[in-house]
């Protein structure tokens, strides 16, 4: 059994961090078997390193070793990249193609950001790893395949199942054993390392002098916290080679490199679950308001509904005093008068001369009793709703010079039912 320092050598990986060694000593072990083996990890860490190193050391070295990006990969064309199609399959299917789990018999298949798999695909991808069985697209006959998987992905896996984009059943196949490599951030003792690496490979790349940090630029490098890990430490390196003609770099010159370095000690912010009392956009405030002024217009339904079949209303009002409570608010005295004589007239549609004496009525009752329309309207004869719709049928009609169908739209009715109104009433 190799070394972890032959392998880092072997596959030039560079570090001396605790995590990184276990990460390739477990890949070391496991690789003579045909397990299945799930390489977990932030974009950029480098998990493409680790299926080269299983396959090299596995009895499959001499087979094929594919690399596929399942996230690349349009969700209607990769159950044919996979597992093959026959003619006629579908449209432009023009000839039997062979996927990447025939062509790849007896190796291994790197199926990297394996978490975009669609979920027709992952059944597929099931069986595979159950009984090496497949079907083509627009084939039914079975075929066998004998290949070991090694899967990656930068994505929280568990979030993944909890939220149904990913089936359970498989992720315990694929994780057989889990290799899980750190972010850059938790290695700070090989960040200047493998930058000086980078540093060194493009200047002979572009035949330049290799550029050197100062001591101020090492100590900024360190802290930075590099979300794009090992890629991003590679950009700036090539970027700074090839961009600055002093080989030199200050901390100021790095730091016009390094986005957004000024907040790169900020705590991060740790996700927590949605609380039901949050709003995430415009339109659940929006159903909110929407559900509220529902709830109002109901409350209002019931006490007008009260009001007129009741002849009793200071009972009506003792009864439904939170109500009106809820309705109306705490509002001054002035407002409340002016705000019970607009309900009495928009909601309970009372004729001028019982709005005429519902209003002069608080002049002659306590400055107490907030809800004295109430009892005045007892003092008039309440309309029935029959007489009220019989009413606002003949306004209607008489505005609209007896046209029914214009006075049936005014009213929000077909006009049949306008019709039959007429003659039930006979108007």
């Amino acid at each position: 059994m190799e070394s972890v320092q032959s392998i880092k050598q072997r596959f030039e990986l560079i570090g001396n961090d605790v995590k990184l060694n276990r990460a390739i000593e477990k890949a070391i072990q496991v690789a003579p078997t045909d397990i299945s083996v799930l390489v977990t990890g932030e974009s950029g860490v480098g998990k493409e390193s680790i299926p080269k190193i299983i396959h090299s050391l596995s009895h499959r070295k001499h087979a094929k070793y594919i690399a596929v990006n399942c996230g690349a990969i349009p969700e209607g064309t990769i159950d044919s990249e996979l597992f093959g199609h026959e003619k006629g399959a579908f449209t432009g299917a023009t000839q039997t193609r062979s996927g990447y789990f025939e062509v790849a018999d007896g190796g291994t298949i790197f199926l990297d950001e394996v978490g975009e798999l669609p979920l027709t695909t992952q059944v597929r991808l099931l069986r595979v790893l159950e009984n090496g069985e497949f079907l083509k697209v627009g084939s039914s006959q079975v075929q066998k395949t004998d290949v070991r998987i090694v899967a990656a992905t930068n994505i929280n896996m568990f979030e993944a199942i909890k939220k149904e984009k990913f089936r359970e059943d498989l992720y315990y196949r694929l994780s057989t054993v889990e290799i899980h490599i750190p972010p850059l951030r938790e290695r700070r003792e090989d960040i200047h390392l493998l930058f000086r690496k980078f540093a060194s490979d493009f200047g002979q790349k572009y035949k330049m002098p290799t550029i050197r940090l100062e001591d101020d630029a090492v100590h900024l490098l360190l802290k930075y916290h590099w979300p794009g890990n090992i890629r991003q430490l590679r950009n700036i390196a090539e970027q700074i080679s090839v961009l600055e003609e002093n080989r030199t770099i200050s901390a100021a010159t790095l730091n016009s490199y390094l986005p957004d370095a000024a907040g790169s000690n900020l705590p991060a912010v740790v996700g927590q679950p949605k609380k039901e009392s949050d709003f995430s956009n415009e339109r659940e405030i929006l159903y909110k308001v929407l559900f509220d002024m529902k709830s109002d217009l109901n409350d209002l339904k019931k006490l007008t509904l009260e009001l007129l079949k009741d002849n009793d209303t200071s009972k009506v009002q003792k009864e439904n005093e939170n109500l009106i409570r809820k309705i109306y608010g705490s509002h001054e005295e002035e407002e409340d008068i002016d705000l019970e004589e607009n309900v009495a007239t928009e909601v309970l549609g009372l004729p001028e001369p019982v709005m005429e004496a519902t209003s002069a009525a608080p002049a002659m009752q306590p400055q107490e009793d907030r809800y004295h329309f109430a009892e005045e309207i007892q003092e008039e004869e309440t309309l029935s709703l029959q007489e009220k719709e019989i009413e606002l049928i003949k306004k209607s009609l008489e505005r609209n010079r007896g046209k029914r169908k214009a006075a049936a739209a005014e009213l929000g009715i077909s006009e049949r039912t306008l019709y039959r109104k007429i003659k039930q009433y006979d108007l």
